[in-house]
């Protein structure tokens, strides 16, 4: 067995000498080292020599392992200060190649820094499919059985569910709120938690509305949280994502999905109040509706309204996106057009 140690002391130094590359020498000492390796298969044949000779050969095994080990460190080093040598040919008065960049689209960062700010308020971060039905789209929601938004004029229902009814009923989802109740149905209380996500309406394209748009929504539901709470929350919210306290005013709001409702409005930071096309010349634009979620929401979602309450926000992420830059048309955002999006690099 000494013998076919020296043997493969001898083999093994050639071979890690031959190679070439990093990935050669791994290969080489793979096959000397490794599990399945030449070491491994002679060592398997101690067993069968006298047990007088076992602590010698064994030894010499430690031997020929930590030199194999130590001349493939060397050599491995030496591969690498090869590779980062610069040819004597080269020329250094050619002009170099700038490296290609880019960098996250204007609304990817603005859900990203949404996502740190809502973390750092111990909010958990809950995503689902762009496909739902009308059983969380609408009815789970309150929206009574003949309200327009069920219209093919508004939702986008999917080609051979669009005859069924309820959870067979398939759409691209127009909001995010009914994937909302399904998580308070799979999670126990109370519920922390924010919903980005792309959102889809059939409706006509301007400065300030697209087809396909993002929404981010936030849901608190507990035993004991005052209304007054969830106003200081989208205060801070968007004290963090401007860098600066942004004016806000609620006005009271029909939706079925909250008891009561209210729109939520910021001051337009495109033209500082004074009036322009994005806040339809009245200095305020509305980022989202907000309230106290409906009892039947909470219903449908499994919980007892007399014993939960909460505070729901929905906000417009992309015209937030137009605050935040002082654009004034959405669709900018959405053209895919590289000039617009580099200056955000």
């Amino acid at each position: 067995m000494k013998d076919k140690l020296d043997a493969m002391l001898i083999d093994g130094k050639a071979r890690i000498e031959a190679a070439k590359t990093v990935a050669e020498l791994q290969d080489v000492k793979a096959s000397l080292l490794g599990k399945q390796g030449t070491l491994t298969t002679i060592l398997k044949e101690l067993p069968h020599i006298d047990v007088s000779l076992r602590p010698e050969i064994g030894k010499a095994a430690n031997v020929v392992k930590e030199n194999l080990t130590a001349i493939i460190e060397s050599r491995e080093e030496e591969i690498r200060l090869k590779a980062s040598e610069i040819p004597p040919d080269f020329d250094f008065t050619v002009p170099g190649v700038p490296p290609l960049d880019g960098a996250l689209h204007p609304i990817t960062q603005m859900c990203y820094d949404l996502n740190d700010t809502f973390r750092s308020m111990g909010f958990e971060i809950f995503q689902e499919s762009d496909i739902t039905s009308e059983l969380y789209a609408f009815d789970n929601l309150n929206f009574v059985p003949d309200h327009p938004a069920r219209e093919s004029m508004d939702t986008y229902w999917l080609a051979g569910h669009d005859t069924e009814r309820g959870g067979k009923r398939l759409c691209l989802r127009p909001h995010l709120t009914g994937a909302s109740v399904r998580y308070l149905q799979t999670h126990k209380p109370p519920y922390r938690f924010v919903y980005p996500g792309r959102v889809y309406r059939n409706e006509t394209t301007d400065a300030r509305h697209e087809r396909a748009f993002f929404q981010y929504e936030a849901l608190i539901v507990d035993r004991d949280f005052t209304f007054s709470a969830g106003k200081v929350m989208i205060k801070s919210i968007l004290s963090k994502v401007f860098g600066r306290d942004v004016p806000v005013r609620m006005r009271v709001g029909f939706f079925p999905f909250v008891e009561p409702g209210f729109e939520i409005d910021m001051g337009c930071l495109v033209c500082g109040g004074s009036g322009c096309s994005v806040c339809k010349h009245v200095g305020w634009i509305e980022i989202m509706p907000g309230g106290t979620p409906h009892p039947n929401v909470l219903r449908a979602g499994g919980l007892n309204p007399d014993e939960f309450t909460g505070f729901y926000v929905n906000i417009g992420l992309d015209r937030l996106v137009m605050m935040r830059y002082g654009v004034d048309d959405v669709r900018l955002f959405h053209s895919a057009d590289l000039r617009f999006l580099r200056q955000f690099r």
